[in-house]
């Protein structure tokens, strides 16, 4: 949906699902007050306006782990496919061409594995890479945990210079844009592999074509792109069409039905448990708290500005309406604040109200 048809479907709407294509602006979501989380059944959250959603009191959610065994084995199969130039005998098997040879064919072991991001899918491929018998070495802008006998370098041009397969896995936010252009591509041995099956926006494709044309990159897979179709079956062009051991796939990098699966509980048990206990385990935009179903008491969870004095003035307002606190858990997240109070009697009006109308409240919700 464009900005318009998403906001008149939103009116009345407490919870949203949606995938990496919506984009929730702050437009949005000043057209949908009902709106008290959303769950984005995807690993990246780019395309949510997230200060603006806590500063709305909406919590949102996302699949991080659920899907990063299905990239995983995709690229170690694209990895195995181009260092063994299969794309290309498949094609003239296809053509009726029998090619049998050795030339240009490889083995992965003993191969020095670039991995550009070490995150979830990084550090997973990491792992099943060294069993596979590669060297391993990894750049992340962020201190990371090396896993094995991978090797952390000190910056990417260390890596791509030793690296005979590289593969991305960094996130969409818009400072990562042709974060990988000429000079990246330049700076890789030559003969080298590159994949990239995280973002479309953050490869120069041209570039990437001038050195798969020119010889100096051997093959590639690409499993995203800067601009992709909005539905199945739609018209696709690339740059990248027609190359030699080059894998075109349609952004499918999660897309196993284990993964999808995964996603679909991962992100609707979070939104069940927010909804219910007020529980933010996991939240994206504001501060965590996992929280347990309560038993006989009343819950009342509270998001407020991050400033001095919020607690105090909460517990004073139960004080004052003879309200006993029976539990109390707080946390907090940047410029923001989160205290979820279990009571032993049902909470009354004027409560409801002293606390909503706190200048430091952001959205307020009695669970129980």
């Amino acid at each position: 949906m464009d900005e318009d048809e998403l906001i008149e479907a939103l009116q009345g709407v407490q919870l949203l699902g949606i995938r990496s294509k919506t984009q929730i602006t702050e437009r949005v979501l000043d057209a949908a007050p009902d709106l008290i989380a959303i769950g984005t059944f995807s690993i990246g959250t780019n395309q949510i306006d997230l200060a603006a959603a806590a500063k709305r009191g909406i919590a949102v959610f996302n699949a991080p782990f659920s899907n990063t065994r299905s990239v995983v084995e995709m690229a170690v199969a694209e990895m195995i496919s181009l260092v063994r130039r299969l794309p290309e005998h498949n094609r003239q098997m296809h053509a009726g061409v029998w090619s049998k040879s050795a030339e240009g064919a490889h083995e992965i072991r003993g191969r020095t594995l670039g991995i550009v991001g070490y995150g979830n899918i990084g550090s997973q491929l990491s792992v099943i890479a060294e069993a596979l018998g590669m060297n391993v070495v990894f750049y992340d802008t962020a201190e990371k945990l090396a896993l094995g006998n991978a090797t952390k370098m000190a910056t990417l041009d260390e890596l791509l210079a030793i690296s005979d397969i590289v593969t991305l896995h960094v996130d969409g936010r818009k400072g990562n844009q042709g974060f990988f252009g000429r000079a990246q591509f330049e700076a890789m041995k030559d003969g080298a592999i590159f994949l990239n099956l995280s973002r479309g926006l953050i490869v120069d494709v041209e570039a990437l074509r001038d050195h798969i044309v020119s010889g100096r990159i051997a093959g590639a897979a690409i499993d995203v792109f800067p601009e992709e179709p909005k539905a199945k079956g739609d018209p696709f062009e690339t740059v990248l069409q027609g190359l030699p051991n080059v894998i075109l796939t349609p952004h499918i990098g999660g897309s196993t039905e284990e993964a999808q699966r995964d996603i679909g509980q991962f992100v609707a048990t979070r939104l069940r448990d927010y909804v219910l206990h007020g529980s933010t385990s996991l939240s994206v935009n504001v501060p965590s708290l996992s929280l347990e179903q309560p038993t006989g008491t009343h819950r009342i969870a509270h998001l407020h500005l991050n400033v001095p004095g919020v607690l105090a003035k909460v517990n004073n307002a139960f004080a004052e309406h003879g309200v006993n606190i029976e539990a109390q858990l707080l946390a907090t997240r940047g410029e923001y604040g989160y205290v979820v109070t279990d009571i032993s009697s049902g909470t009354n009006p004027d409560l409801v109200t002293t606390l909503e109308s706190m200048d430091e409240t952001v959205r307020l919700r009695v669970l129980s």
